[in-house]
C-alpha cells in the first residue's frame, strides 16, 4: 500500500517592532491606520485656541512628533495653522509614506526610536506630540523621551499626550495577567510580540509633573458591557512647560 506523505503546516512567522510597523504601513494586516487627522489632537487645538495660546499655533511655530506615523497629524498643524514640523518614527515606511504626502510641506522626517535624543535643538518647539507612542518604550526610554521633549519646548509650550489606561480597563488587566512583561505594569502585546507599559492615572499625572504643568485630563469611557470588555480606554494630557 501506497504511503501517504506527511505534510506539516508551515507556522506563519510573526514579525516584531519595526518590522511589524513596516509591514502593517505597506500591507495593513490588523490596523487600521488613517491618513486623517486625529481629533483627540484637533479637540487639543481648539482648546489651545479658547486659553488665547494662538502664539502656538502659527506660521512661525514649529512641532515635534515623536511616532509621527504617515505624518497625518504634522500634516493638519501645517494645513490648519501654517505650523512647520519635525517627525520621529521607528518605521522607515511610515517616515517614506509621510514624505510623499508632504511633498514640499516645511516638515522633516527622521527614521529613529522616540526614546532616543530628538534631533530638535533646545526650546526650539511650540508643540510636542507623544500620541500612543511611549507605552512601547522601556521605563528608561519613557523617561528619556519625556525629559527630550521638556528640551525642546520653549517656555509656555504645551505637550499633548495621548496613551492607554490602565484604570478600569478590562483587556489591560487580562493582558498584565496572562502575558507579564519585564517591568511591573508591562504585558507582552499577543499581536506585535513586544512589551507595553499601560500606566494608572495617578501614575501617569505624577511622572508628567516632575517636569511640567498639567492642566486638562480627558479619559475615555470604560468601554466594556455586561462585564466584558469593549474598545481599549486611553487618556489625554494637555501639559505646560512652565515659563
Amino acid at each position: 500500500m501506497a504511503m501517504k506523505p506527511n505534510f506539516v503546516r508551515k507556522k506563519k512567522r510573526k514579525v516584531h517592532g519595526a518590522t511589524f510597523w513596516d509591514k502593517e504601513y505597506t500591507t495593513p494586516e490588523h490596523l487600521k491606520l488613517s491618513t486623517n487627522e486625529s481629533e483627540d489632537l484637533a479637540k487639543f487645538t481648539r482648546w489651545l485656541s479658547r486659553r488665547d495660546r494662538a502664539d502656538l499655533l502659527n506660521k512661525d511655530s514649529s512641532v515635534i512628533d515623536a511616532g509621527c506615523g504617515n505624518g497625518r497629524n504634522l500634516i493638519f498643524l501645517h494645513k490648519q495653522f501654517g505650523m512647520s514640523g519635525i517627525g520621529v518614527d521607528i518605521s522607515a515606511a511610515a517616515i517614506a509614506q509621510a514624505k510623499k504626502a508632504s511633498k514640499e510641506l516645511p516638515i522633516s522626517y527622521q527614521v529613529a526610536s522616540a526614546g532616543h535624543t530628538l534631533p530638535t535643538p533646545d526650546e526650539s518647539q511650540a508643540l510636542a506630540l507623544d500620541m500612543m507612542t511611549s507605552h512601547f518604550l522601556s521605563k528608561e526610554e519613557r523617561t528619556k523621551l519625556r525629559d527630550e521633549l521638556y528640551r525642546t519646548l520653549v517656555p509656555g509650550g504645551y505637550l499633548f499626550m495621548k496613551t492607554f489606561l490602565k484604570d478600569k480597563d478590562l483587556h489591560t488587566k487580562r493582558l498584565l495577567e496572562e502575558r507579564p512583561g519585564p517591568e511591573l505594569g508591562s504585558y507582552i502585546h499577543p499581536v506585535m510580540g513586544v512589551a507595553e507599559y499601560v500606566y494608572s492615572e495617578e501614575e501617569l499625572v505624577n511622572f508628567l509633573s516632575e517636569k511640567f504643568i498639567v492642566h486638562k485630563i480627558y479619559r475615555s469611557h470604560k468601554h466594556s458591557f455586561k462585564g466584558r470588555a469593549r474598545k481599549r480606554r486611553t487618556i489625554s494630557i494637555y501639559a505646560e512647560k512652565d515659563y
